[in-house]
């Protein structure tokens, strides 16, 4: 697919280079209109160069002109019809019919295909990252969700991706829970214990730890012989590590989530050589016995050995940073943790250049912030106990009601039991992943079932529904794959109709949608376009026959096929949405 909004860049930068040849840098906006009398794109460059002319060379150009002075300029090209300059300078652009018309048989016959990158890029995500020994609860929701999508993104648009799970699986908390699997399951190495509930047995050995002096030391000594790497403890660590990753797997199958394990251990053979690097450039301090490295620009130092010799999250975060620019070579890193670690990574990432590790001109290291989940109540999400909410239950309640809302609509009775399960799944899911992704993920966001289970408004229950009848119309014409493959290739698409017309330019901005969110991680915008093309869908059915029939006898009298493919390109690129938001239609709903 071509990026309409790029061509039209390239475009007006030619002209304006044209224009004022000698412009270093001259501003280029380029944006979609926001009412058809303004044409379909506008170009607003005019005032931004008024304003520089003044400033660098103290003339004074009225807008206006400049416009007009770039529209003479604008290079033949096969995309426009016509500009036309309004009000103080703005450059309305008329696209050609035939254009976008062409663009459309493209995306028919060769599916939705993104526009090329380049070279191959690798792009690291770090997310979801729950810790051994804990539950997955509402807080890794967000994480999960978004650096799932993060990632499907990113392979779409051509990058390799490598999707990495941060766990919290070392620490002085193995320490206790390896003291009490001893007492409790003395024969841990011959026989596998039964530890059904881990959080149980988290919370157990934390009393312990909190009550008994000697289990306390017990504990410790635990921690350093597991540090050591001691066979016995090893295979203790690894035995519960097991009980957590089973948990964690499940939740995972439910959501759709792809993403290979390396915890915080696979870098603790790292973090010596880390501290000798900044001891041997300088950068170490001692402070009350502690090794500290003071970053420019930042008040607290980060803690990269304990004054008992023990590495702290400073020193795993650093070991991972360096791992990940020097031995995976990537060339995008993105960690998808909440907002409140935001000072902790800045200050990572500016001690990961201050050594030298990269160069911020030629790599992207980027913290993709997001807020808390907040109950109805606005307060944080919460059980009635005042518990963290598992995030297992709320995944089987959200099943729950999705269910009940598919027999509220009766859908039990026209579904097979297979169908049922598919949507019951699909709805479920799709509108827990939808809530989250479809707010700004730098804001908190109130999770309730009853709205995002809503089939109106902008939610995955409303577009999920949308899809399975915008697929159904071709289906109920007797009209097949290959038949609409055909038509492809001979029709021409007509978008005489400013219903049409309107809806043949939305399916186009796919790519420019993408791209900005390649830019801005910011992926509530493709839930805007989504929602967007259903809404601009549904005027286009409702004003153009797609199929016409006999009112008495319902027969179909005429199929108009190329509005019938409008309909398919509209589902093609809905479905490809959904698939990088992680979300599952079904063919009947």
């Amino acid at each position: 697919m071509i990026n309409i909004n790029s061509c039209l860049q390239e475009i007006f930068g030619a002209a304006i280079q044209a224009a004022y040849p000698d412009l270093e840098n001259p501003p280029l906006v380029v944006t979609p209109s926001q009412q058809p009398k303004f044409g379909d794109y506008q170009c607003n460059s005019a005032m931004g160069i008024s304003q520089i002319l003044l400033k660098t060379r103290e003339q004074k150009v009225i807008p206006r002109e400049i416009a007009e002075k770039i529209a003479k300029n604008i290079p033949a090209n096969e995309c426009i019809e016509k500009v036309e300059i309004a009000g103080p300078g703005f450059i309305n652009v008329h696209l050609r019919k035939d254009f976008v018309s062409k663009q459309l048989s493209s995306l028919l016959i060769n599916g939705v295909q993104p526009p090329a990158i380049g070279k191959r890029k690798k792009v690291v995500v770090d997310f979801s990252s729950p810790n051994i020994a804990k539950e997955m609860h509402v807080g890794h929701l967000r994480s999960t969700i978004i650096g799932e999508s993060m990632c499907r993104l990113f392979e779409f648009a051509g990058y390799d991706v490598l999707r990495l799970n941060h766990l919290g699986d070392w620490g002085t908390q193995f320490g206790m829970l390896i003291a009490h699997l001893q007492d409790k399951f003395p024969d841990y190495l011959t026989v596998s214990p039964p530890i059904g509930d881990l959080q149980a047995f988290y919370k157990e050995s934390k009393q312990r730890f909190d009550t008994e002096e000697e289990f306390k030391k017990r504990a410790y000594q635990c921690v350093v012989l597991l540090q050591s790497k001691n066979p016995d403890f090893l295979k203790a660590w690894n035995l519960i590590c097991d009980v957590s990753r089973r948990e964690f797997q499940k939740i995972y199958n439910c959501l759709d989530i792809t993403i290979i394990e390396r915890g915080e251990s696979f870098y603790h053979e790292m973090m010596k050589d880390i501290v000798k690097e900044f001891e041997d450039k300088g950068f170490v301090q001692v402070d009350d016995g502690r090794k500290v490295v003071f970053v420019p620009g930042f008040s607290v130092p980060l803690t990269i050995m304990k004054s008992d010799g023990g590495y702290t999250y400073d020193t795993s975060d650093l070991a991972a940073l360096k791992h990940r620019l020097c031995e995976e070579k990537g060339d995008i890193l993105i960690y998808v943790v909440d907002s409140g670690q935001s000072v902790h990574f800045q200050t990572v990432f500016a001690a990961g250049q201050m050594i030298g590790w990269y160069d911020p001109k030629v790599t992207r290291v980027a913290h993709a912030a997001f807020g808390v989940v907040l109950g109805e109540d606005k307060k944080k999400f919460k059980t009635r106990s005042g518990d963290t909410v598992r995030l297992i239950d709320l995944l089987e309640e959200g099943l729950k009601r999705a269910m009940d809302k598919l027999k509220d609509k009766e859908r039990d009775k026209v579904l097979t039991p297979e169908e049922l399960k598919a949507a019951q799944t699909s709805v479920a899911f799709g509108c827990i992943k939808y809530a989250d992704l479809s707010h700004n993920r730098l804001n908190d966001y109130v999770f309730s079932f009853d709205k995002m289970l809503d089939d109106r408004g902008n939610t995955a229950a409303y577009l999920l529904y949308a899809f399975t009848r915008i697929r159904a119309i071709a289906r109920l014409a007797n009209i097949d794959e290959q038949m609409l493959q055909k038509a492809a290739r001979e029709e021409v698409l007509v978008l005489d109709h400013e219903k049409e017309w309107k809806l043949g330019k939305c399916i186009l901005r796919f790519p420019e949608i993408l791209q900005k969110i390649l830019e801005d991680l910011l992926l509530h915008t493709l839930c805007d376009y989504l929602y967007e093309l259903a809404t601009t869908f549904t005027e286009f059915y409702d004003s153009c026959y797609c199929v016409e029939k006999d009112r008495q006898t319902g027969q179909i009298v005429k199929v108009n096929m190329w509005r019938l493919l409008l309909c398919e390109a509209t589902a093609t690129v809905m479905a490809k949405g959904f698939d990088i938001l992680g979300i599952k239609p079904v063919q009947r709903m």
